[in-house]
């Protein structure tokens, strides 16, 4: 995923355009088209590829229409590729159902980009915040990276046993944290 269609330069994009902003909106605008065209290529058969650019253009009709809808404190890419998702399944329908079975919500959206992960990514960093960085910086790298303890101790200078024991205070203060949110 490039920068250009990261989570957060497109959710910029889409607050400041819902903010008057015309330039950041004819950006948005551009990046989300190619996003689409990457979404749908990927689940379209080939013979229905030629209504793949009627299909962006009727999406982003419906980003235009729908965006006074767009909740700011949520993830813009998870709105947005809802409204692909619906989109595709619309033009499914319409052709009697054929291949729906391509609109899973599990698919990749673009090479190492889909709704779900993103979606945990940035429940994962929601949860991280709130620990010391410290902590932070342990769970990423052995937790998430998938470094060895001995790795993340050289890396940060503390010794194994302090490593492993400030990976279990966070992931006990994680585990806390998500009893107390359910």
């Amino acid at each position: 995923m490039t920068s250009a269609h990261s989570e957060e330069a497109l959710k910029a994009l889409m607050l400041l355009s819902l903010d008057g902003d015309e330039a950041a909106y004819r950006r948005l605008l551009t990046a989300s088209r190619a996003l689409l065209v990457g979404y749908y290529s990927r689940r379209m058969a080939a013979a229905a590829k030629a209504d793949m650019e009627d299909l962006v253009q009727e999406t982003l009709l419906a980003l235009h229409s729908r965006r006074s809808t767009y909740d700011r404190e949520r993830p813009f890419t998870a709105w947005f590729f809802s409204i692909a998702r619906y989109k595709l399944i619309d033009h499914h329908r319409g052709r009697g159902g054929r291949r729906l079975s391509e609109t899973e919500l599990g698919e990749e959206i673009e090479s190492d980009f889909s709704e779900e992960a993103l979606t945990a990514r940035m429940d994962v960093e929601r949860l991280l915040d709130g620990l010391p960085p410290r902590q932070q910086e342990l769970i990423r790298q052995v937790k998430l990276e998938g470094q060895s303890v001995a790795d993340a101790a050289s890396r940060t200078g503390q010794s194994e046993s302090a490593v492993k024991v400030g990976i279990h205070r966070a992931l006990k203060t994680l585990g806390e944290r998500l009893r107390g949110a359910s």
